[in-house]
C-alpha cells in the first residue's frame, strides 16, 4: 500500500479506538437510564471492552507478522464496525456488553496493525513524523470526542454516537484487504500455549486492577500464569516475544515509561475531575474548558517532538518531558486558580504527548520488521495497562479521604520515576546521520551510560 494511504489508514484506525472510548465514557449515563442497567453493567461496558482488548494485543501483532498487517487492519475493522453497529442497535444492557468483548476483540486485531503498518512502510529513520502525525490525531479525538459525544448525546441520544465510526471502518477496512502484502518466507511458529498463558495473564491482570469482586483470585492468577509464561517462553524454540523485541533493553525501557506516563495521566484526571466539580464546584461544561489545553498541547507536542528526537535523541527528550509531566501534575494539585489550572494542563500534555510520540518511536524502530506487530502490541497493551493502573491508585487513595492531592502527588512522583528509564533510550549519537541523511543505526540496544 502507498506510504500516504498507510499513513491515513493507521491515523483513521488509532481515531476510531480513540472516539468510541471517549464516547462511551459521554454516553454512559443516558444508555444507564435508557435500558434501566446497573452501576456494575454499566462498569461492564467498559472493563469487558478492555480485559478483551488488552488480553489479545501480542498475539494479534503476532498474527499480523505471520499473516500481513494491512490483512488484520482489514478484519478488525470491518470486525469493530460491525460491533459499533450493533450496540447502536442493542435491545439491552446484555447485548451492549456482549458487543462490547466482540469489539475488544476486533479492536485487538486492529491496534497493532496501526503500527505494524507504519513500520514496514517507513524505513527506520522516517517513522518519527508518521507517529507524530498519529499522536496529534489522537490528541484531537480526545479534545472533540466529548464535545460531538455530548452533543449526540443531548439530541439525536446515546445510540447515534456508535454510529460514527461504522462508515470510515467498513471502508477502510474493505480498502485494505483489497492489497496483496508480501509473504514471510518462513514464518515462525506461532506459540499458541505462551500465547494463552499471556492472555491469561493481562486479562486477569486487569480485572485486579480495576478491583472487580474476586480480585485477590484473579491477582493471584495472573502472578502464577505471568512466572508460567516467562518459563515457558524461556524453553520454547518459538517464543511469541522475539528475543529482538523482549531482550532490547531500549525496547524495555520505553514499554515503562508509556506505561507510567498513561498512569500519571489517567489517574490525574480521574482525580482531577474530582479537584474541580467537588472542591472547586465548577460543573462539567466548565471543567472540559478547563481541562482544554491538555488536548491542544498534546496536539502540538507531536510535531515538536519529531524534531527533538532528530537534534537531541530519544534519551534527553523523554527524561524533560516526563518531568514536565510530572510538574503539571504537582501544579493541577496545588492551585485553586482556573489560570493556573489551565497552566498545569498544558503542562500536563505538552509532557505526555512528547513521550508518547518518542516512547513508540523507540519501540516500533527498534524491531525488526518482521516482529513489528509484535511490538505494536507491546506498545499497546502499555497504553491500556497504564491507564487501569493510574485510575486504580488514584481510586485507592481517594478513598483515605484527603481529597485529591494525596493521589495527585503520588502520580507524579511515577511520572518521575518513570523519568528515570529514558537513560536506556538511544541518544543523538546513537542514531548518528551520515552526510547522505540516513541513519547509521549503528547501535540496536544503546550501550548502558
Amino acid at each position: 500500500m502507498n506510504p500516504r494511504l498507510t499513513l491515513a489508514s493507521s491515523v483513521v484506525g488509532a481515531v476510531i479506538v480513540a472516539l468510541d472510548g471517549t464516547v462511551l465514557t459521554v454516553a454512559q449515563p443516558s444508555l444507564q437510564r435508557d435500558l434501566g442497567a446497573s452501576f456494575a453493567q454499566v462498569q461492564w461496558t467498559s472493563t469487558g471492552y478492555l480485559i478483551a482488548v488488552a488480553s489479545l494485543l501480542v498475539l494479534t501483532g503476532r498474527l499480523g507478522d505471520r499473516h500481513g498487517h494491512h490483512r488484520l487492519f482489514g478484519i478488525g475493522m470491518l470486525g469493530f464496525g460491525a460491533a459499533s453497529a450493533g450496540i447502536a442497535l442493542a435491545p439491552g444492557v446484555g447485548w451492549v456488553i456482549g458487543l462490547r468483548l466482540v469489539q475488544g476483540v476486533f479492536g485487538a486485531l486492529l491496534q497493532p496493525a496501526t503500527l505494524g503498518m507504519l513500520r514496514a512502510a517507513f524505513p527506520p529513520d522516517r517513522l518519527r513524523t508518521p507517529i507524530a502525525v498519529r499522536t496529534a490525531a489522537i490528541g484531537v479525538s480526545a479534545a472533540v470526542g466529548p464535545l460531538l459525544g455530548g452533543a449526540l448525546v443531548a439530541g439525536p441520544g446515546w445510540r447515534v454516537v456508535f454510529l460514527l465510526n461504522v462508515v470510515p471502518a467498513l471502508v477502510l477496512g474493505s480498502l485494505a484487504l483489497t492489497v496483496r502484502p508480501a509473504r514471510t518466507a518462513s514464518p515462525a511458529r506461532l506459540d499458541m500455549p505462551g500465547a494463552l498463558l499471556l492472555a491469561l495473564t493481562l486479562a486477569c491482570l486487569v480485572h485486579a486492577l480495576v478491583a472487580l469482586p474476586g480480585w485477590v483470585w484473579t491477582a493471584s492468577t495472573a502472578a502464577v500464569t505471568g512466572a508460567a509464561f516467562v518459563r515457558h517462553e524461556r524453553r520454547t524454540a518459538s517464543p511469541l516475544l522475539p528475543p529482538g523485541v523482549i531482550g532490547s533493553t531500549a525496547v524495555g525501557s520505553a514499554l515503562g515509561m508509556l506505561v507510567a506516563a498513561s498512569a500519571a495521566l489517567s489517574g490525574a484526571l480521574f482525580a482531577g475531575t474530582f479537584l474541580l466539580q467537588d472542591t472547586l464546584g465548577l460543573d462539567p461544561f466548565r471543567s472540559a474548558l478547563v481541562s482544554l489545553p491538555l488536548a491542544a498541547l498534546m496536539v502540538a507536542a507531536a510535531p515538536t517532538c519529531a524534531v527533538l528526537l532528530r537534534r537531541v535523541g530519544a534519551r534527553r527528550t523523554t527524561a524533560a518531558a516526563m518531568t514536565l509531566l510530572a510538574l503539571g501534575i504537582l501544579v493541577l494539585s496545588r492551585t485553586p486558580s482556573i489560570a493556573l489550572l489551565c497552566t498545569a494542563f498544558a503542562l500536563v500534555g505538552a509532557g505526555f504527548g512528547t513521550v508518547m510520540v518518542a516512547a513508540t518511536h523507540v519501540v516500533v524502530r527498534e524491531a525488526p520488521v518482521e516482529s513489528a506487530g509484535v511490538a505494536g502490541g507491546l506498545q499497546q497493551t502499555a497504553m491500556n495497562i497504564g491507564p487501569v493502573l493510574g485510575v486504580a491508585v488514584a481510586t485507592a487513595l481517594l478513598g483515605t479521604g484527603d481529597g485529591p492531592g494525596l493521589p495527585l502527588g503520588a502520580l507524579a512522583a511515577l511520572a518521575l520515576a518513570g523519568a528515570g528509564l529514558g537513560r536506556a533510550l538511544p541518544g543523538r549519537r546513537d542514531t548518528a546521520m551520515n552526510d547522505h541523511g540516513d541513519s547509521k543505526d549503528r547501535t540496536r540496544v544503546p550501550a548502558q551510560r
